[in-house]
């Protein structure tokens, strides 16, 4: 078995360590290269030409932000941001520009060690692409749909009709914001999304996406109403379900849960409420957590969706989804915010340009 070769950047000589004796402990990850900066790492990614490049985000010379973005300039390399919670928002800018997954620095015997390892160790064979540098100026916010003013749902008592259940979990964040950001104003759903996420990056999170988003995006909390044309995400200790009164209800996670946090305990709630209103989206991922919401879903008369292998990064839990037969239609991550304004009954009013 060949090892997989790794660059750590990061300005904390303790760090360093302390990732080395994690990544080095099973004798299939070697340490090609140390970096104490980004612009040490942007040369060691060009020199070395490592599988997997371990990203601090605050260092001297170069910020990490920066050196993932030349590094993805020059040559594509799998990049794995390694964070403090504190950085959680610049975290997730740095999957803009081209890194795959955002993890907490971990300790030696934390459970974050195991899944920074399994990490490595999947998102090493990840195919990347090169990507072009931002411009100097803040970047726009991409451009949703241009459907204006959207016709108001039937009337039912809760203020909706549907009810858009979404599950992902690596490689998820990207596709979130490639989906999220192209609905429009007026979409007439609320969206619950299970991501699975580390522990205190979840507000660094709904922020990046609400700067992304036309719908307002938030943290999900126990008791609040959901509303259509709001996106709320699940928090990674929490199991969040929805009450017959279309209120959010959160529960702790199960000491033994495999996932944080659970897409199926999403999926399912939203199956047994809303039934064939339930519209179920399994995105990219590793696992199985999804499958089983899903087939709830698929049972209750609902829709299912999945995004296909070739917009994956980690073609896992959606392949899982399609292997069940708990899906009715896979498609391209550009294809699916098109399909949900059309499962939701998305009729603009005629579009005008501005005057």
């Amino acid at each position: 078995m060949s090892v997989i070769r790794v660059v750590m950047a990061d300005d904390s000589q303790l760090a360093r360590e302390v990732l080395r004796e994690i990544l080095t402990r099973d004798g299939d990850i070697e340490i090609v290269g140390e970096a104490t900066n980004g612009q040490e790492a942007v040369e060691m990614a060009k020199r070395l030409a490592p599988q997997l490049i371990t990203m601090d985000l605050t260092m001297p010379v170069m910020d990490g932000l920066s050196a993932i973005e030349e590094i993805m300039y020059t040559k594509g390399v799998p990049i794995v941001v390694i964070s403090d919670r504190s950085d959680a928002q610049t975290a997730y800018q740095a999957l803009e520009v081209g890194a795959l997954e955002v993890l907490p620095k971990p300790g030696l015997d934390d459970d974050d060690a195991e899944r920074l390892l399994a990490r490595v160790r999947l998102l090493s064979g990840v195919s990347v692409i090169t990507r072009l540098r931002r411009r100097t100026s803040a970047a726009p916010t991409p451009a949703p749909v241009r459907l204006p003013v959207a016709t108001p749902c039937p009337n039912t008592s809760r203020g909706f009709q549907h009810v858009v259940g979404i599950a992902c979990s690596t490689g998820g964040p990207q596709a979130l914001a490639r989906l999220l950001s192209k609905l429009p104003k007026g979409f007439p759903a609320p969206i619950l999304i299970a991501q699975h996420i580390s522990p205190g990056f979840i507000d660094g999170m709904a922020t990046w996406l609400s700067s992304l988003c036309a719908l307002p995006v938030s943290v999900a909390h126990s008791g609040e109403r959901i509303l259509p044309g709001h996106i709320y995400l699940s928090p990674p200790e929490s199991q969040v379900g929805v009450t017959a009164q279309h209120r959010l209800l959160l529960t702790p996670s199960p000491s033994d849960a495999l996932y944080h946090p659970s897409c199926d305990a999403l999926l399912h709630s939203v199956a047994s409420i809303y039934g064939t209103d339930s519209i179920g989206v399994i995105l990219t991922g590793m696992g199985r957590d999804g499958v089983s919401g899903l087939r709830a879903i698929q049972l209750a008369g609902g829709t299912t969706l999945a995004q296909d292998e070739a917009s994956s990064v980690i073609y896992g839990m959606n392949q899982e989804a399609v292997n069940a037969g708990v899906v009715q239609q896979v498609m391209g991550l550009d294809e699916l915010p098109a399909r949900l304004l059309r499962e939701v009954r998305f009729t603009p009013s005629p579009w005008r340009e501005p005057q």
